[in-house]
């Protein structure tokens, strides 16, 4: 089969528009999101695909299905490695072959065990393939499906809002609302993307949330679009709360382990953990060294007594651990900052 002959400026901006196009899609877990652009050999675009999620067409299908028999002798530009596996849908690197396609460029290998060797299929039916074109870009959409995948558990990011003085709730428990309308506004966009929102059984029993995911007006996103609820603990939560409501799925476990919640995460194919709400339930995961992103709401408000945001084990400023902080920005009236814990204790400091 002829190689294609387009330039690296085509490919890259072809990969760039790939990396768009699946930006866009809210949530596609358990299922990583990716696009494929397909180019004809002088570079010109023919089609960009698209994954919208689990039993959805793979982004190559849905660009092969567009382009239809322009895809023979095109380059496929995909951000990730095509699947060579079976699942709800076919294999994509079968569809690649049997349209004609010359070429394929990949950002990045897949990790999926289950899914990976795509690349090698590809070259053995005659296709040229490259990968590696900008994936740094390309695994930056995947961060938390990639983590899943390679380390057998859900990533899990931990949101939480405090006042100036680090308080999360009044002497009485009461926390609605610390942060600003804005805040609370920001924080449906990262619960669209996730797959579980989860709450302590505390945090449940004082504020009644809602736990889902919401869009414009405040109204809730459809049920086939919503997060799995989570309720974490031992104490009974009485059915008449808005957990329990149809408007998303709810699991309760009766537990305060955090390996077995995980566990049971993994067992429904979970990827990525929304954990808020509250302090203890965060405090066993921080222990446990299982929060992997943490996404703090800060309101420029004092309390003077009150609840802390976590409840750790830290004895001594010797247990001070660092946060490398990946933004930081105001929302509202509010500064919202993101960041990952890190792995080590602070040194001592003179």
């Amino acid at each position: 089969m002829a190689s294609s002959t387009i330039s690296d400026d085509h490919v890259r901006a072809a990969m760039r528009a790939a990396i768009k196009a699946a930006r866009a899609v809210p949530r596609t877990l358990p299922n990583p999101r990716v696009g494929c652009v397909l180019l004809r050999p002088d570079g010109t675009q023919i089609a960009v695909g698209v994954h919208h999620g689990a039993g959805t067409p793979h982004a190559e299908i849905d660009a092969l299905t567009q382009a239809g028999d322009e895809a023979k002798g095109a380059t496929a530009v995909v951000t990730l490695e095509p699947c060579n596996h079976t699942g709800r849908t076919g294999p994509c690197t079968k569809a690649l072959i049997a349209a004609g396609i010359a070429r394929v460029v990949h950002a990045q290998t897949d990790p999926d065990p289950a899914a990976a060797g795509g690349a090698k299929v590809l070259r053995k039916a005659g296709i040229d393939v490259e990968s590696g074109v900008l994936v740094d870009e390309a695994e930056a959409l995947n961060v938390e499906w990639t983590y899943a995948v390679t380390e057998g558990r859900p990533f899990v990011t931990w949101k939480y809002a405090a006042t100036m003085d680090g308080l999360s709730a009044a002497p009485d428990g009461s926390s609605k609302w610390i942060t600003s309308a804005e805040a609370r506004a920001d924080v449906q966009v990262f619960r669209a993307e996730v797959d579980a929102i989860m709450a302590g059984t505390g945090a449940v029993l004082a504020d009644d949330p809602r736990l889902t995911a919401r869009g414009k007006d405040d109204l809730p996103l459809p049920v086939e679009r919503q997060p799995l609820r989570v309720v974490v603990g031992e104490t009974p939560i009485p059915s008449y709360y808005r957990v329990f409501d149809r408007v998303a799925p709810t699991l309760v476990l009766p537990t305060r382990d955090p390996d077995a919640v995980l566990a049971a995460m993994v067992e429904r194919g979970i990827r990525h953990v929304w954990l808020e709400g509250g302090p203890r339930l965060a405090g066993a995961f921080w222990n446990a060294g299982y929060i992997d992103r943490v996404i703090g709401y800060i309101a420029p408000a004092m309390l003077g007594s009150g609840r802390a945001a976590l409840e750790g084990e830290a004895t001594t400023l010797a247990d001070l651990r660092p946060i490398e902080i990946q933004d930081l920005r105001r929302i509202g009236p509010d500064i919202r900052i993101i960041g990952t814990p890190g792995a080590a204790p602070r040194e001592e400091m003179d």
